[in-house]
């Protein structure tokens, strides 16, 4: 029995370029950075001062109750938006795609810090304790409440999970998703990512880490620099994307705009270390052959490859030899980007976002580009077409997405241009 092709109908997004696609696409398009300093809380005495916050966010021109959207975590708000443009996109509203055999799989890494953080704040001060904790700051920082109220929102009856892989869990809530789809379980699901970390105390675990980039305060825009000598950290984001994800005859017969085809995941885990990668690649290597033989494509078939280009030393070297493992010297040939010089990392939902941008590139035929890229890294082997500081046109027919979580988690996605 042929597999179930599993095909994208509909896209949303919130994130520090833009709190729709079309205004993230655009910022991304046009290389602009969405990095600026910290205003969601007062980070003077901190030795990082910048992230790339979601700018100007509202629930109020979605139609979401009042009383639904104050029990609400900051990540839970996003996802809810993002879901809500995306199902709209996919030629639903918000009575109807429950009435499908329908699912939500939503990749978090992290959750509601700040919930969290304010509930902890309340119980450590002395004129409230441990019985003057906000009543809902358990529900509010769960990690799953996010699909939950998004299930409530949307009437999905199907399975609604979350599912945390650190950075990875983006890209690996996409490869569930349509695996929950190639089994028959659901007809159309929504594969979704969210996060919104940028807290005191969210900044201030990785900055201790020293994985975040403290040298370019006075200039934050040049501050995610992957592939770059003088790359330093990543750069906190926050924000949410959502692809709906479809069975081919099923967005047929309803007659949907079909973006292009989810055509393969594969995963694989380091084993190695809990905040660095295998410094050879070979484990984020793996993950990306076994997401092309799931697509059945060869190396030389892909286009475009979507870095996860932290802009950390660790990452960016090791990734590159992953690459040129899994690609061989198809590696030189392809082009390859990271957009979290635009975006910042957003953690869980970057690698929705990421393959986002790869279903736009797709469609737009244009490599984005990997801005502040000045001068690459080549003492230690950044060597190849990170499509430096300015995207260009092209034809794009398979595009390929990797993320590469703390833990060793490794999850690659192949999209391909949608043929009937």
């Amino acid at each position: 029995m042929s597999q179930r092709r599993v095909v994208i109908t509909g896209l949303g997004a919130v994130t520090p370029l833009g709190n729709t696609v079309e205004e993230t696409w655009a910022g991304i398009r046009s290389g602009k950075s969405g990095v600026g300093p910290v205003t969601l809380f007062n980070a003077a005495d901190y030795s990082v001062k910048i992230a790339a916050e979601v700018k100007n966010f509202s629930l109020d021109a979605y139609d979401v109750d009042h009383k639904l959207i104050r029990k609400m975590a900051r990540f839970t708000k996003f996802l809810t938006a993002a879901c809500i443009q995306a199902v709209h996109d996919a030629g639903y509203d918000n009575t109807t795609f429950g009435q499908d055999n329908s699912g939500i799989i939503t990749g978090i890494g992290i959750g509601g810090f700040d919930a969290l953080e304010s509930g902890f704040t309340r119980y450590c001060d002395p004129k409230f304790g441990p019985n003057r904790v906000p009543p809902l700051t358990a529900p509010m920082m769960l990690e799953n409440e996010a699909a939950a109220n998004v299930s409530m929102l949307l009437g999905i009856h199907g399975p609604v999970w979350t599912l945390s892989t650190a950075c990875a869990s983006g890209t690996d809530s996409l490869g569930l998703a349509m695996d929950m789809i190639r089994s028959g379980r659901v007809d159309i699901c929504l594969g979704s990512g969210t996060e919104a970390c940028i807290t005191g105390f969210g900044i201030s675990c990785f900055q201790v880490l020293q994985a975040l980039v403290s040298t370019f305060n006075d200039d934050p825009q040049k501050a995610s620099r992957p592939f770059d000598k003088k790359r330093n950290g990543f750069v906190m984001a926050e924000g949410s994307a959502v692809l709906v994800l479809e069975e081919l005859e099923h967005a047929k017969k309803r007659g949907a705009h079909i973006y292009a085809e989810l055509a393969g995941y594969g995963a694989s885990s380091d084993a190695y270390h809990i905040t660095a990668p295998t410094p050879d690649g070979s484990g984020g290597a793996l993950c990306i052959t076994r997401a092309l033989q799931d697509a059945g494509v060869k190396p030389e078939d892909v286009q475009y490859y979507n870095a996860h280009g932290t802009s950390t030393q660790a990452n960016d070297e090791a990734e590159t030899k992953m690459i040129k493992t899994a690609f061989g010297s198809h590696s030189y040939k392809m082009k390859i980007s990271s957009t979290k010089s635009m975006t910042g990392h957003m953690i869980g939902a970057a690698g929705v976002i990421e393959a986002l941008f790869c279903v736009k590139a797709i469609n737009d035929n244009f490599f984005p580009p990997t801005i502040n890229l000045d001068n690459p890294d080549l003492e230690h082997g950044c060597d190849l077409d990170y499509v430096p500081n300015k995207g260009v046109e092209g034809r794009i027919d398979v595009a390929a997405s990797a993320s590469l979580g703390f833990g060793g988690h490794n999850g690659c996605v192949v999209i391909k241009r949608y043929n009937a």
